[in-house]
């Protein structure tokens, strides 16, 4: 068989290409989970909070705020198989935009036998997530609780002052954090 020009096909070069092409969708669907994490934490898509350290942080926030107060309201949920009860101490805060806040939730254990559990969280509205930024917060890590621990667990959070210069945010006077509790299973050589 001849192509068009007189030459024949390289079969090689063809299937070289074609493993070739196979081998890296493979790995960009390996990276497309973390790659995707990333964009929602550098942009808040999706509701994703900013995550700022303290340095950053009291360079972004003034002590005393002034103009512009929110409502925060904080929702609380646990996933099927944890044997917790979670809810915050307050059900709404009121904070300045630019101005730090804490709010504390509860976590108790109410199972015979240690349990761990990782937070998930999300802001709405969800362009929000790019101004709510976090600087103590229990969803960096695990938790584990202790049979009937009960604990008080911080977040130390602000709204960013450029909150102010988005025209979609004029209108926004309550933003809800909410964190889902779900259990983490552990190796049986851990427990």
């Amino acid at each position: 068989m001849t192509t068009v020009a007189g030459k024949r096909p390289n079969n090689r070069k063809t299937a070289l290409l074609a493993a070739l092409v196979a081998v890296a969708m493979l790995g960009l669907g390996f990276a497309a989970v973390p790659l995707y994490r990333l964009f929602c934490q550098v942009t808040g898509f999706g509701g994703t909070t900013q995550r700022v350290d303290a340095a950053t942080a009291e360079r972004a926030v003034s002590i005393q705020t002034q103009g512009r107060q929110l409502s925060v309201r904080f929702d609380s949920n646990t996933g099927a198989g944890l044997p917790w009860e979670f809810y915050p101490e307050k059900r709404t805060v009121s904070v300045g935009v630019g101005g730090k806040s804490m709010a504390i939730f509860i976590a108790k254990n109410v199972s015979d036998k240690p349990v761990t559990g990782r937070a998930v969280f999300n802001v709405t509205p969800e362009y929000v997530g790019q101004y709510f930024s976090k600087v103590q917060c229990f969803c960096f890590t695990e938790q584990t609780l202790q049979p009937g621990q009960q604990v008080r667990m911080p977040v130390l959070f602000y709204v960013d002052k450029a909150f102010l210069d988005d025209a979609d945010a004029d209108d926004v006077e309550e933003i809800t954090l909410s964190y889902t509790f779900y259990p983490v299973e552990k190796p049986e050589n851990e427990s």
